[in-house]
């Protein structure tokens, strides 16, 4: 049997900004931690839905629409698969959340961007 994983002790291990860090799976699906400061680029998961769950700091959700969510501590929202959004934060703070989608996820969806991760440091 493995041990409970402490995620904040996991947040500790990095401080990179939109750089997720695996730290278990279950089911075909990776649960991966972020540090995330000021905007992302614009991107949708054509067959993958994406949860965001945070743990400090308010993230913002831009969609093509016009509307924009907020999720603030404690609370989760789910983006569903091939719909556009634009994670970004307010005034410099810095989010931390947990996301959970399918282990093949690409990070930015078919946008290739400087921020793009294409391979996942795993936290042990």
């Amino acid at each position: 049997m493995s041990k409970p994983i402490n995620v904040l002790e996991k947040f500790s291990q990095f401080d990179e900004h939109w750089t997720p860090h695996v730290i278990s799976e279950l089911n075909g699906q990776a649960v991966k931690l972020a540090k995330v400061k000021g905007e992302f680029v614009w991107h949708d998961h054509a067959e993958e839905d994406e949860l965001f769950l945070i743990y400090r700091g308010t993230l913002f959700l831009d969609f093509r629409d016009g509307e924009t969510v907020a999720i603030s501590p404690g609370e989760f929202y789910v983006v569903p698969r091939g719909v556009e959004h634009r994670p970004y934060t307010k005034d410099e703070e810095e989010v931390w959340l947990l996301l959970l989608e399918p282990i093949g996820t690409k990070h930015t969806g078919e946008v290739d961007h400087e921020l793009t991760v294409k391979e996942y440091k795993r936290l042990d």
